[in-house]
């Protein structure tokens, strides 16, 4: 079985580098990954997800460069 990392907020905008703010804003717009709800009070996201699209906005940028 593959096994899925899941991380919380404080780690995801570690890893961004964007405020709490900006994150959920990039959610409610479709450009970020969706959470996973597991409790009301736990929100978690699966850490590929976050890592997928870190690499899909920094592929945006090498294409954007090469413009």
């Amino acid at each position: 079985m593959k096994e899925t990392k899941l991380v919380r907020l404080p780690y995801v905008i570690d890893k961004v580098g964007a405020a709490r703010s900006t994150i959920w804003w990039w959610i409610k717009k479709g450009e970020f990954p969706s959470p996973i709800k597991l409790s009301p009070r736990v929100t978690v996201w699966k850490l590929s997800d976050i890592e997928e699209w870190i690499e899909s906005k920094q592929q945006d940028h090498q294409v954007q460069g090469e413009a």
